[in-house]
């Protein structure tokens, strides 16, 4: 071979090479791309906002179920469980304002102390038995007991489960415990929420951002516990700021 041809072959081989790696290239950041999804509060439940629209006879039955631990359980001073004026509840007032032809069912699943370890497994036999349009998940604020990598199992098990029966799934980062800092990024309960903002990208599923709800009322001057029925539970107006991040996908 001449001198000439061992150059073209050389060159022609790095073309090729080059070539490959910019396929690789786009290929990976594709795959990238589609599990970091953004959700759109205004889209995400637009199937759920048209059922929600219909009236008799051709409207159905729309099926809300709330899993988690004591804060979407109701639990406001311990032991008083205030139902009607926790999140859930709140957000079907809402519901019905807007939507007075719908017929909504606000399930609860949660259970007071559970953290999502305990939640995942019987995720199928208590929540997707309701056959459910609408799964919220909320379990940050106990999870600091079986630690991050734990608790991201458990919650991956629960939203693929509900993506496999094509269920929409919005999970919520926690609500705040007075004995922890709200404005230290450094902190058990800060790394809890930073998860979950990151699975509800990797998933593309819905996101209400409750711990940074609060965060944003302290910075803007207001003590925590005016929301704080006791250190680590909601009062109605800590409940009706997370209802109120739940409503934007509804409105």
């Amino acid at each position: 071979m001449s001198c000439i041809g061992k150059r073209v072959c050389v060159l022609e081989n790095w073309v090729m090479k080059r070539f490959y790696f910019v396929i690789l290239t786009v290929l990976l950041t594709s795959i990238s791309h589609s599990q970091n999804l953004m959700i759109d509060s205004a889209t995400y439940l637009d199937n759920v906002k048209q059922e929600l629209s219909k009236q008799w006879p051709a409207n159905k039955t729309i099926n809300l179920v709330f899993h988690g631990h004591s804060v979407p359980a109701g639990y406001f001073k311990t032991p008083v469980v205030n139902t009607l004026d926790s999140y859930p509840f709140q957000l079907l007032r809402e519901l019905k304002e807007i939507y007075p032809y719908a017929v909504v069912n606000v399930i609860n699943t949660s259970i007071g102390g559970e953290q999502s370890a305990s939640g995942a497994k019987r995720f199928k036999s208590d929540v997707l038995n309701h056959k459910p349009d609408v799964v919220f998940i909320d379990y940050g604020l106990n999870d600091r007991k079986i630690g991050l990598e734990q608790s991201k199992k458990a919650w991956e098990q629960m939203i693929r489960k509900a993506l496999k029966k094509k269920v929409k799934v919005i999970l919520l980062t926690p609500s705040p415990d007075e004995k922890v800092n709200i404005l230290d990024t450094t902190t058990d309960l800060a790394k809890h929420a930073l998860q979950i903002r990151e699975l509800s990208k990797q998933y593309g599923v819905g996101l209400v951002d409750s711990y940074e709800l609060f965060r944003q009322k302290v910075l803007a001057g207001d003590r925590l516990n005016l929301y704080m029925a006791q250190f680590n539970h909601p009062n109605e107006k800590g409940c009706y700021l997370i209802a109120e991040g739940i409503m934007q996908y509804f409105k």
